[in-house]
């Protein structure tokens, strides 16, 4: 058989549209499934969006109620994520359901207490305070994995989690020890430690999570969470603590329920899973650097040397940490 010039040309332009047509199609589900297999780009985004969280939490903690502002940013993402979640919600039912106790666990430790106590401890610490206790996350999730699993850390991931620390502190101590030192500690400082060891179990702990879908997991979780901060929610409009709806309730919700939650939390999740742990808890040390930048930023504060100084040791002690394990040689 044999096509005349015309016909060729035809056909040529026929597969190169059929080629757009599939590339244009294939091209939002490659991305998001390449990006879903970035476990350290994801971990970078989760942190940045947990910073955000903890500036916009000592924002507005004049104006919105600590437990309201928790059960309405899950309440939101419960909302939000099921319009995603529902159809493998469905399929993974009965999953959730064999594996209830180790849920209900996460639900506790991740979503209801974490949050709640952090925006609680805001109310009477500082931010810089609040980050100083964020700090001893990575540490505390190897201590975590130790203690459930007996999980041990290779020497050069230890010395990367001691660099990044003393590039936490470099910040929040501005290079200088007698600002560390003055430092005083309350009981704002108090709860957010015990958040942070909470959240450092929760993490440990996400290797227990049952094998379902990462959306059916945070929308079981989200949801769990929501029901069990209810009463304490009620208990809190009770003593007179109401949150008003304004234009800063509503956005300060909008924010929490969609970045810290649904994003960061489908983000660190799938980080923990291809990381592990120990690796992914290490990114936790980024938020100080995040928090400084957005403090430059949004409130006119001034870059220092001790930022720069702080930022390169956090980063170098990240990437000394997260070096892969060399492959003994075969002979």
């Amino acid at each position: 058989m044999e096509f005349d010039s015309n016909e060729i040309n035809s056909l040529h332009k026929g597969q190169l549209v059929d080629k757009k047509l599939t590339l244009s199609a294939l091209q939002p589900t490659q991305l998001l499934t390449t990006l879903f297999d970035q476990p350290y780009l994801l971990l970078i985004l989760a942190t940045l969006f947990w910073s955000g969280n903890f500036v916009l939490g000592r924002a507005v903690r004049a104006d919105v109620p600590p437990i309201g502002l928790a059960f309405w940013r899950w309440c939101g993402g419960s909302i939000l994520v099921m319009g995603f979640a529902w159809p493998y919600l469905k399929r993974d039912w009965e999953l959730i359901r064999q594996h209830w106790k180790i849920v209900l666990l996460l639900s506790i430790l991740g979503v209801a207490s974490f949050n709640t106590l952090v925006y609680t401890g805001l109310q009477f610490t500082t931010a810089i305070n609040a980050l100083l206790m964020q700090s001893a996350m990575p540490v505390l999730i190897v201590l975590m994995s130790y203690l459930f699993f007996r999980e041990t850390v290779r020497a050069i991931q230890g010395v990367g989690i001691l660099l990044s620390l003393i590039g936490v502190l470099t910040i929040v101590g501005q290079g200088r020890l007698e600002v560390l030192t003055s430092l005083s500690l309350n009981l704002g400082d108090l709860l957010v430690f015990i958040a942070v060891a909470l959240y450092a179990a929760y993490s440990a702990l996400l290797r227990r999570r049952p094998p379902v879908h990462p959306l059916s997991f945070i929308a079981a979780t989200f949801i769990a969470g929501t029901v069990i901060l209810l009463p304490f929610y009620l208990w809190e409009n009770a003593t007179g603590q109401v949150m008003s709806v304004d234009g800063v309730t509503l956005l300060t919700v909008g924010y929490v329920a969609i970045f810290p939650s649904i994003l960061a939390y489908l983000f660190y999740n799938r980080g923990v899973e291809l990381a592990g742990a120990n690796r992914a808890g290490l990114f936790v040390h980024l938020m100080p650097v995040f928090g400084s930048i957005m403090a430059i930023l949004f409130l006119g504060e001034r870059f220092g040397w001790f930022h720069g100084v702080g930022i390169l040791l956090i980063l170098g002690g990240i990437l000394l940490a997260t070096r892969p394990q060399p492959q003994p040689r075969k002979e």
